[in-house]
């Protein structure tokens, strides 16, 4: 992608830096300063960050579930993690590119009962 600049220069529109433009609730999705360097940013509908990148080529990307907590996340440097949660919001399941990942179960008032690691680590913590 080439930078806005570039573009406005090309169609005759003038323009200062930096280059700002934000979205309907005020969110910024894409900034640019002068020496060129630029970042653009999408959101879902109820405003959470799902893609970035910038003129340097990092990028990352998120999907959510339908309670917006975090399922997945990935970057253009190899790494990731996925989650996965209960009705009531609670992790129960984490997974990242390095290997490591943890179980939890929780009680019906949502403390945490159990905890199993990828380094085999088991754990109860009741906390009542």
């Amino acid at each position: 992608m080439k930078p806005l600049s570039d573009a406005y220069k090309e169609l005759g529109i003038d323009f200062t830096f930096p280059i700002e433009i934000k979205n309907a609730k005020g969110k910024r999705t894409y900034y640019e300063i002068s020496d060129g360097f630029w970042w653009k940013r999408e959101y879902n509908v109820n405003g959470k960050e799902t893609h970035y990148r910038n003129s340097n080529g990092f990028w990352y990307k998120s999907e959510y579930d339908s309670n917006d907590s975090e399922t997945y996340y990935e970057n253009s440097n190899g790494s990731w993690y996925k989650c996965e949660y209960d009705d009531d919001g609670n992790k129960t399941y984490y997974e990242s590119s390095n290997g490591f990942w943890r179980k939890r179960e929780y009680d019906d008032d949502g403390y945490e009962t159990y905890c199993e690691y990828s380094e085999g680590k088991k754990k109860g913590t009741p906390r009542k």
